[in-house]
């Protein structure tokens, strides 16, 4: 029972911490800017205002366009209960979760589309078609990411990944091929969670934008599921990559805390990733993307020298 409360009480947590590692993001940002930048508690402020306030649904819209925003948070909460915090056994769990992790995010992003082109709108109808490409090329990569972590622990599920004896670390001599999948599912988190270079969250030039363009006629509470379930899918991409980073099992109280180090950084280098760089062409996106699948399916060579 003990161990039911500690993983309640990282899922709890991690749920609790996304927005304010998304607010570390506006703050290397304003750094890079010469600017004081807003509180790290901005996000909760937001979210508590968007609560507040009341939503307004347009005449052409139907049921859909509600649903969207509620399951694409519930789609993100249940994913983020995989996922292995710190490598301790993570909330739920079970053989082939990472297989139901990735249609979570799927049947988000089929809610999110579909009450985009309920609205009728011409601008959401293209920011939707780009979301459905771009995330059916980044899927590619994290099932394949996931099928090479099944080869090198024999086990199928992400508590099986981080948790396990045979625990997945960069730091392992015979796992040196995971180096390549640390930049692979970065670029994957920077896709799906619709970050520069890929698309702009700063901006609201309809022509540009991807995931922004598709939330444009959501408003009060709707549009803060739909930031929360970003925060929590956020989250979910950095801890992968923060797990990886870990070196194999230490006690508990080092391991959390070299897990929320790895994560600032990975949110901070996400905040200097988008002062440095510029987004992409919109023709160059599936390019980039494609680069996280290359590099895993390298990873996957080198891994066939490491006995099973």
């Amino acid at each position: 029972m003990s161990g039911f409360f500690i993983s309640l009480s990282l899922y709890l947590g991690a749920f609790l911490a996304a927005p304010f590692f998304m607010a570390v993001i506006l703050k290397v940002k304003a750094f890079f800017a010469g600017k004081q930048g807003p509180s790290l508690f901005i996000k909760y402020q937001t979210l508590a205002k968007l609560l507040q306030k009341g939503s307004v649904y347009s005449d052409s819209t139907t049921f859909i366009f509600r649903f969207g925003p509620l399951v694409g948070l519930s789609a993100s909460l249940a994913a983020l209960a995989f996922l292995p915090v710190a490598g301790m056994r993570p909330l739920l769990s079970f053989q082939g979760d990472m297989i139901f992790v990735c249609y979570l995010f799927a049947l988000a992003r089929f809610f999110t589309i579909s009450a985009a082109l309920d609205t009728a709108s011409p601008f959401e109808g293209m920011g939707a078609a780009r979301e459905a490409m771009f995330g059916m090329l980044a899927e590619a990569t994290v099932f394949l990411t996931f099928f090479l972590f099944s080869r090198l622990s024999g086990e199928f599920s992400l508590a099986g990944f981080f948790g396990s004896a045979s625990v997945i670390t960069v730091w392992h001599p015979a796992l040196t091929s995971l180096v390549l999948v640390i930049p692979a599912i970065f670029i994957v988190l920077v896709a799906e969670n619709a970050r520069v270079p890929v698309d702009d969250p700063a901006t609201h030039l309809e022509l540009t934008m991807i995931h922004e363009v598709m939330i444009l006629d959501h408003s009060g509470p709707d549009l803060a599921f739909i930031e929360a379930g970003v925060f929590c899918k956020m989250f979910f991409y950095t801890g992968i990559i923060a797990d990886l980073l870990l070196p194999g099992k230490i006690d508990n109280i080092t391991q959390l805390s070299l897990y929320l180090l790895f994560m600032l950084l990975l949110y901070a280098a996400i905040g200097m990733l988008e002062s440095i760089t510029a987004r992409f062409k919109m023709n160059h996106v599936p390019k980039f993307i494609l680069t996280s699948f290359a590099l895993v399916f390298f990873a996957l060579i080198l891994s066939m020298e490491v006995p099973l």
